[in-house]
């Protein structure tokens, strides 16, 4: 009696086992099966992180952007990376949702900071007066309220043509100053708070848009808090003068220690 009972246990403790990792493999299968597309721009492409694929040419896509990382994590059954480097909504459009299908399981998109000029906002707010800057920065929160919801409804409304099925995530952008904090040359404070605001006005943008159609916007600011520029823990690059077009972009460490984990939490 008491062999039947132990074997009886036996027999229960394997089979629980089995269906534990039965379960577990099931788990990790459909994690596996996501087909995913990173669309965007220079911030989802990981301009600023150096290592860049010679192949992707002037978009600078790299291993070490968190679209790359997410995917070398996770192992989707496909990945298609077609961020680009200085990327608007209509280059979206025009040259990067080609992946997109009715099997895409996962999107991620970061878009809208060329259109309201980031570059020029920047470039005019460290050569020009700080009137310039704030004026300069006001433009282009008025561009986000006029014209981008516009522009970021044609992409939204393209993707989701074209992966009907799909859980977007709209990632946003972070604030680039510590206000308060070390720096003690170059921008005014008062510069800082016009640009943190831009960058504010910016994603409450976003945030609106993507809920509109029902996708997720993944706020990247949180993450970035305490490693803005002037914080002494910086991953963002301030100015470059000997590589310009890394300025104002997350380091490596931005991308794994900020867009990734904002990312995967999202997802």
């Amino acid at each position: 009696m008491k062999t039947t009972r132990t074997a009886a246990l036996v027999s229960s403790l394997l089979l629980g086992a089995a269906l534990a990792l039965t379960g577990a493999g099931a788990a990790h299968a459909d994690s596996a099966a996501v087909d995913y597309v990173a669309l965007g721009d220079s911030y989802s492409s990981g301009v600023g992180a150096g290592n860049y694929d010679g192949s992707s040419g002037s978009c600078k896509r790299t291993p070490r952007a968190y679209p790359a990382l997410w995917a070398a994590a996770n192992a989707p059954s496909s990945f298609a990376f077609t961020a680009c480097s200085g990327a608007k909504t209509h280059d979206v459009t025009n040259s990067q949702i080609a992946p997109l299908n009715s099997g895409t399981d996962l999107v991620s998109i970061t878009v809208g900071g060329n259109d309201a000029g980031f570059a020029d906002v920047m470039t005019t707010c460290v050569l020009q007066s700080e009137s310039s800057c704030v004026n300069r920065v006001n433009q282009a929160k008025s561009y986000v309220d006029d014209t981008l919801p516009g522009r970021l409804d044609s992409v939204y409304d393209a993707i989701r043509q074209k992966a009907p099925s799909a859980r977007v995530v709209v990632l946003g952008y972070p604030r680039f100053y510590k206000i308060g904090g070390s720096c003690v040359t170059g921008l005014t404070e008062n510069e800082r708070r016009a640009i943190n605001g831009g960058a504010d006005h910016l994603n409450a943008a976003l945030a609106k848009r993507a809920a509109d159609h029902g996708f997720t916007f993944a706020d990247v600011r949180p993450a970035f808090t305490g490693h803005e520029i002037c914080s002494g823990s910086s991953w963002l690059h301030s100015v470059k003068w000997l590589n310009i077009g890394e300025s104002y972009h997350p380091t490596a460490s931005g991308q794994s220690g900020g867009y990734l984990p904002t990312f995967r939490g999202a997802v």
